[in-house]
């Protein structure tokens, strides 16, 4: 029993570790792009572009046949480099011409290999499905950076903001027109759910010791409000996941390295959406 006790202490420290250094690096980052473009002129800029219409990412799942959002992921910190090579400017577009229902793009530099950029060139090559801004948000300044370049919806993890926080981001990400992917890992972060987003998330990816489990998804299924738009993140490489989920309630699943570690993302994607179609089932979890 000590020795669980003590596994487990173990784990929380080096989850809290790991996302302590992600979110100082990032405190550090955000200072030195207001240093580089001032809060009033990425507000000017953004207030330009408020008029140009966004794609819904919760209309969007709750609509679709596969609910797959596919990722552009070239790296991360459990796996180093996925797809070093990867072009935003090719690799979204595809995944948009063989069926996603949404993107995600990694912007995090250090750890991710990501960049806002990214989801400039892939609206330049033609992407016009939802993008998810995907990165460790921790200031409203990036929430500007994410409607600047052309994003949707993105991504506030329970984990790296307290309930004010989330709750104030929340609030200013609306007021810029972008919709809110609420990620929560177990129980203890449901009250987040309050909160109402847009989009329900379960990362089945513990943050600190990067073990995955589907099984986190159902788990927390049921704990989750029955009318939200409900996202399974990480760990989903398989159609009979996605089944299996979909059945659990789950609207959206979001496929990152399974596509990522193949030669061809868009084609993986292909074959995967074809395999799901040979056994569908009911769209939120309902039997025919």
């Amino acid at each position: 029993m000590h020795s669980s006790l003590c596994i487990m202490h173990s784990s929380l420290c080096i989850m809290k570790d790991v996302l302590d250094e992600i979110v100082a690096h990032k405190r550090v980052e955000v200072q030195r792009f207001k240093e580089q473009l001032p809060e009033r002129e990425i507000h000017r800029r953004v207030e330009s572009v408020l008029g140009n219409p966004v794609a819904s990412l919760r209309k969007t799942l709750l609509a679709s046949e596969s609910g797959i959002i596919s990722e552009f992921k070239r790296k991360s910190p459990s796996k180093g480099w996925i797809k070093e090579e990867g072009r935003a400017d090719q690799i979204p577009l595809s995944y948009q011409q063989n069926g996603a229902a949404a993107v995600s793009i990694l912007t995090d530099e250090m750890f991710f290999g990501g960049s806002d950029a990214f989801v400039t060139e892939a609206r330049r090559s033609g992407v016009t499905i939802p993008i998810l801004y995907k990165n460790f948000v921790i200031d409203e300044y990036q929430l500007f950076q994410a409607r600047l370049c052309g994003a949707s919806a993105v991504l506030l993890i329970a984990a790296d903001l307290s309930l004010s926080e989330c709750r104030s981001l929340l609030r200013t990400a609306h007021e810029l027109q972008l919709e809110v992917l609420l990620e929560m890992h177990d129980e203890r972060e449901l009250d987040y759910a309050e909160l109402e987003p847009d989009v329900c998330g379960v990362n089945n990816r513990n943050l600190g010791t990067f073990v995955t489990d589907v099984q986190n998804s159902f788990r927390m299924a049921s704990r989750l409000p029955s009318d939200a738009c409900k996202v399974s993140e990480s760990g989903i490489s398989q159609p009979q996941n996605v089944r299996d989920l979909r059945m659990a309630g789950f609207n959206g699943f979001l496929i990152g390295e399974s596509f990522m570690k193949t030669p061809s993302p868009g084609d993986a994607l292909k074959s995967f959406i074809e395999e799901l179609k040979t056994h569908p089932c009911p769209p939120e979890g309902r039997e025919l």
